[in-house]
């Protein structure tokens, strides 16, 4: 997210914040998606961490993509910090570590999804290569330890700095050295929301092991395919997981809502002012909690707006659906996560076969995929086989679903396409991660500066 919202709109009741989820709902026709990536910034000589400040640091690539795109400048106490396109509803931003993220326009293909990613690295390679800086797509900084890494001028980012420790072990390691691939897709009403939310909690998991990507910690193998995903595990109970009241019966915007309120806030912003209100529940807040405490403690929607904005699930609600359990990797992987999810929901026949796959898998199935996918990614058992047997099956609706969205016309080109980098990993038997170990320990000798060379956007 490059701003904080600030909508002064007051919250009246609990019901009024449901129903602000619920304005997500929108004919099929008008589903659109919307890709974010990030990726680490790197000296090219010394692969080290880009700074914030300097003329090779992130406050100069955002100054660099400004001034090249025309885009509207954001600051937080007087720094920049993103940009927004205030025409096709992108933006790029910095997380807490430097990692330089884009949030997509919402597209209405997967071609203008691909085209926007590519054309985003291109831009950035124009304006970054001139200083030294290179780009690189992988889950987790494969070299750097976490001391190493700068911290971003973000006001939130302050305040999760010093809350994180108080919560898990590894919140701090989640802000500053992981990187993800995200899609965020549409719903048609609240029944088709409660689906889509299901089967992408219960397949995130196999999500996870298809683009496991972050092998190495602090320069060596870390024992993991997916060590972002193992870090998930211990961040924040409160605000992270694979929420299984999904799965419960009576569950909708309302369950949702009432999840959310009990979660502790991070923040209240009032004006350029961010308020540490980490003591704080949602709920407390809307019973006047924060009187004396903070200018106008009257919560508001740009507070909640902000608040559901700081929850972590696998699958995130919002007005949209946010799949969140891919690690960051190569620009072709920048499409395939939208491809498979795509494909998987945005077909109401194969959304019903999807169902059907995951429907009898148990709580504690799923909660057993989850935590053993982080070590062995495709090769995780489950019932009779493995992930990777529950992966191919995935990818085979997902392009049962891509066929029956194109209807194709002679040149045009099938978003199946885009599915290539998951086929062939599939065909193969190996996630990224079995890739970047096996060359870790082959062609690479052990040199895992490696990574920086064959990796780099």
């Amino acid at each position: 997210m490059a701003r904080d919202t600030v909508d002064t709109t007051p919250i009246e009741t609990v019901a009024d914040l449901a129903a602000t989820l619920e304005e997500g709902c929108k004919p099929e026709d008008r589903f659109r998606i919307g890709t974010e990536h990030e990726k680490f910034g790197f000296c090219l000589k010394q692969l080290s961490p880009i700074p914030y400040e300097g003329s090779n640091g992130v406050e100069a690539v955002l100054e660099g993509m400004e001034s090249l795109l025309g885009w509207e400048r954001i600051e937080d106490a007087g720094k920049i910090i993103g940009l927004a396109d205030n025409e096709g509803g992108g933006a790029i931003s910095i997380e807490p570590g430097g990692q330089f993220e884009l949030s997509g326009a919402p597209l209405e293909n997967l071609h203008q999804t691909c085209r926007e990613a590519n054309q985003h690295l291109a831009h950035v390679r124009q304006i970054a290569e001139p200083m030294g800086v290179g780009f690189l797509g992988i889950g987790m900084t494969p070299t750097w330890t976490r001391a190493e890494i700068p911290r971003m001028p973000k006001s939130r980012y302050d305040i999760m700095t010093n809350y994180m420790p108080k919560v898990g072990s590894l919140g701090l390691d989640m802000m500053y050295r992981t990187s993800t691939i995200q899609v965020n897709l549409d719903f048609s009403s609240e029944a088709d929301m409660i689906r889509k939310m299901r089967i992408g909690l219960a397949l995130q998991p196999i999500a996870t092991a298809m683009f496991a990507n972050s092998p190495f910690t602090d320069g060596k193998p870390n024992g993991f395919k997916s060590f972002r995903a193992q870090i998930w595990t211990d961040t924040d109970v409160d605000r992270t997981g694979d929420i299984p009241f999904v799965f419960e019966q009576g569950f909708g915007f309302e369950r949702y809502v009432d999840w959310a309120l009990d979660v502790p806030m991070y923040f209240v912003k009032r004006g350029e002012t961010y308020y540490d209100v980490t003591d704080t529940t949602f709920r407390q807040f809307m019973k006047g909690a924060l009187e004396g405490r903070v200018p106008d403690a009257t919560p508001s929607l740009g507070d909640w707006n902000n608040h559901i904005s700081t929850l972590f699930p696998d699958v995130r609600l919002k007005k949209f659906i946010e799949m969140r359990g891919a690690d960051g990797g190569p620009w072709r992987r920048i499409c395939a996560l939208p491809a498979l999810w795509v494909g998987l929901l945005y077909d109401s026949g194969v959304l019903d076969q999807a169902w059907e796959l995951v429907k009898d898998w148990t709580a504690e199935e799923r909660a057993a995929l989850r935590s053993g996918v982080p070590r062995s990614a495709l090769q995780t058992p489950f019932r009779q086989g493995t992930v990777l047997d529950v992966a191919k099956d995935v990818l085979a609706l997902a392009q049962e679903g891509l066929k029956r969205r194109n209807r194709l016309s002679d040149g045009d080109l099938d978003e199946r396409v885009h599915l290539a980098p998951l086929e062939e990993g599939l065909a193969a038997g190996m996630c990224p991660a079995d890739i970047l170990l096996q060359r870790y320990n082959g062609s690479w000798n052990g040199d895992i500066t490696q990574v920086f060379r064959e990796y780099a956007y």
